[in-house]
């Protein structure tokens, strides 16, 4: 009874062996490569699935996932710059061709590696060092290009290639950090330059302005200044009947004399000098402007004298040559 025991125990568990050996269960996202006796089978999808035991075996999972393989590419550039590239690569099996990618290549993530460093110094040795910071998204759209082509046959998709890191040589960093400093420096100093013009233009359109507004008001001054004295000298001149133009004109500018003597005076800090400062003087001040507005009149009456002769010349000459 014993014996018939223990012979059940061991048939049962074989039996629980080989449902276990039958069973495989496949994750999502994946694939299972089956295989029988060494060839291939089929292709075990996601989910729970039954093979035959010790005959068929799993001979390889693929994720079906989106993978990234960063590739590190140093090349040269078509103005000698050595510069190094991180080139990311997103790749994916396609779930129709699970055969193709897990039989035809033995180590994926190297082969497209091998493309990649291909494509790269392929493309960048064409461009300067600008036109590769300028135009990454062109060598990443060739290097995509390529790596489709290539790797559509072994069951491959490439959804995208990203140029991550452009790393040109340390020299030649700090050159290029001197050269943009000094750009943005020199533009520094144009619109600094530009600034202060605009500054001193201002300035001077200021200062003609005041210029203008303090002359007109100077003019309005001396305009008040000789509505002033007319009417000093009309008032004077009612009052006094019998004084004569020249004795009002020197007392008008007696007046003066004393109001500026008194400003002067009234200001301690002032260091004019009046030359001559007598009162004295003023009889030889009056004498001169007579003297120039007398010389004055006589040349106005010359010149009119001549615009008079000279109109009634051609007249004359008309009439002699009616006679003749």
């Amino acid at each position: 009874m014993a014996e018939f025991d223990f012979t059940q125990i061991i048939i049962y568990a074989a039996l629980v062996i080989i449902v276990l050996k039958a069973i495989i269960i496949v994750k999502e996202k994946t694939a299972v490569v089956v295989e029988r006796l060494g060839k291939f089978t089929r292709i075990a999808q996601p989910g729970i699935g039954l093979i035959v035991p010790f005959i068929d075996k799993k001979s390889g999972i693929v994720n079906l996932r989106v993978q990234q393989l960063d590739v590190e590419v140093e090349t040269k550039t078509k103005d000698d710059v050595f510069v190094k590239l991180k080139v990311s690569v997103q790749f994916q099996v396609k779930s129709q061709r699970v055969r193709e990618a897990f039989y035809s290549l033995d180590n994926p993530r190297n082969q497209i590696s091998s493309y990649v460093f291909d494509d790269v110094r392929s493309e960048v040795p064409k461009m300067d060092l600008d036109d590769v910071f300028a135009k990454k998204e062109d060598i990443a759209l060739a290097v995509a290009q390529n790596l489709r082509e290539a790797m559509e046959e072994y069951g491959f998709k490439i959804v995208k290639t990203l140029i991550t890191d452009i790393d040109p040589d340390d020299r030649v960093k700090v050159a290029m950090n001197k050269i943009n400093a000094a750009k943005r420096e020199k533009y520094a100093t144009m619109e600094e330059a530009e600034a202060y013009k605009i500054r001193v233009v201002k300035e001077a359109e200021a200062e003609a302005e005041s210029k203008r507004l303090s002359g007109e008001g100077i003019a309005n001054q001396r305009l008040e200044i000789v509505r002033g004295f007319k009417e000093s000298v009309e008032d004077f001149q009612r009052s006094l009947k019998d004084v004569t133009h020249e004795e009002v004109m020197q007392f008008v500018l007696l007046t003066q004399y004393f109001d500026t003597i008194n400003n002067v005076g009234a200001n301690s800090k002032n260091t004019s000098i009046l030359i001559p400062h007598s009162p004295s003087a003023m009889k030889d001040f009056q004498d001169q402007i007579i003297q120039g507005t007398f010389v004055g009149n006589k040349l106005r009456d010359y010149a009119q004298s001549n615009e008079d002769d000279a109109k009634k010349a051609p007249a004359k000459k008309t009439r002699k040559t009616n006679n003749d």
